[in-house]
């Protein structure tokens, strides 16, 4: 099959600012991009947004279709949809990329669902390989990686046989990355054109609220994991974070013990961190947990068990209980930063 090499991202808008995860895909986006030798091209859906378009030149984009109306200033599952699937018949990308988020993961569906295209959900890499598959060569496939079976696996699929090849991608997953020069791209304006459904689902009301807790910017992170035992040992994740000027953060088990909040947790069902300093302890360290913080610039890692996966990507480890050597580290801190 013959396959566009385009690379097209859609930009996730709410009140006229973009999502983070939008232009991280279109870093990502670029350097498929150039392995392709195709386009990297964007799609801003919104009212009074040109200069969201004007700002994914900053990432490489040499052309944006920019689709604005006062009906689509907030996300309506209908219109959007219809927008996307309509410029996906019309120009068929070889690659569309979504960010994992509640608006992707409601429009991304619907779009491959209409254009019979391959989707895979949360990936946390994008690569273009040639592929053997069923006695057949196929060149520049997207492989799409992500953990499967519970995260014991790392899956990489493929979608050969179709025209548009989909993924949805979490929220810093993927390198944020602009360019020192935007390129001079070129916006190509598609008219809006409403339709009876679009009322199908009417905004009442709709209620915002931002995360107070900023893991992804923090230069210093000490994560707790179930290793802990118990909550009361938990604060001395919270009394080392305090003393290092650190942000608190867990493990999914650490989570669903209730030794900390969801918000702070980190993996593949948390969020992705790339901090200066990562500190882990009594985290075992399963793919799913890796995945979101071993891109870190240095990673520490704390665990009675010699064996555990965490020291694969730890670039010091200690084998001890965490109760004993906590109290330790907090107190050498102390004095160093007196």
């Amino acid at each position: 099959m013959e396959r566009n090499n385009d690379v097209w991202v859609f930009i996730e808008q709410h009140n006229g600012k973009a999502s983070d995860v939008s232009f991280e895909l279109l870093s990502k986006g670029r350097k498929l991009a150039e392995i392709l030798n195709g386009k990297l091209k964007s799609v801003v859906i919104g009212d009074k947004v040109e200069n969201l378009a004007i700002e994914t030149f900053r990432f490489g984009v040499e052309e944006s279709y920019l689709i604005e109306d006062e009906f689509l200033s907030q996300y309506r599952t209908m219109p959007y949809s219809r927008i996307l699937t309509s410029l996906v018949d019309e120009h068929q990308p070889g690659i569309f990329l979504f960010g994992a988020s509640i608006v992707g993961r409601d429009l991304a569906p619907r779009v491959a669902s209409h254009s019979k295209s391959g989707l895979t959900a949360d990936c946390t890499d994008l690569q273009i390989s040639d592929v053997k598959y069923l006695r057949k060569d196929y060149k520049n496939l997207l492989l799409q990686i992500r953990p499967a079976f519970g995260g014991n696996i790392i899956a990489t699929i493929i979608s050969p046989d179709v025209a548009t090849q989909m993924a949805t991608v979490r929220e810093g997953v993927m390198r944020m990355d602009p360019l020192e020069t935007p390129v001079a791209g070129k916006i190509t304006r598609v008219p809006f054109l409403s339709n009876d459904t679009d009322s199908i689902i009417e905004i009442i009301e709709q209620h915002r609220k931002e995360n107070k807790v900023n893991l992804k910017g923090a230069p210093i992170i000490v994560a707790g994991g179930y290793g802990l035992v118990t909550k009361e040992n938990f604060r001395l994740i919270h009394e080392l974070a305090a003393t290092i000027g650190g942000e608190v953060a867990g493990s999914r088990a650490a989570v669903d013990a209730g030794f900390v909040t969801s918000d702070r947790q980190v993996g593949q069902t948390g969020v992705t961190v790339r901090p200066k300093l990562y500190i882990a302890v009594g985290i075992s360290g399963a793919i799913q947990h890796r995945a979101g913080m071993q891109e870190s610039n240095k990673i520490i890692a704390i665990n009675s068990d010699p064996d555990a996966p965490i020291f694969s990507v730890a670039h010091y480890g200690i084998v001890g209980d965490a109760s004993q050597i906590l109290p330790l580290f907090i107190n050498v801190f102390k004095q160093k930063l007196r």
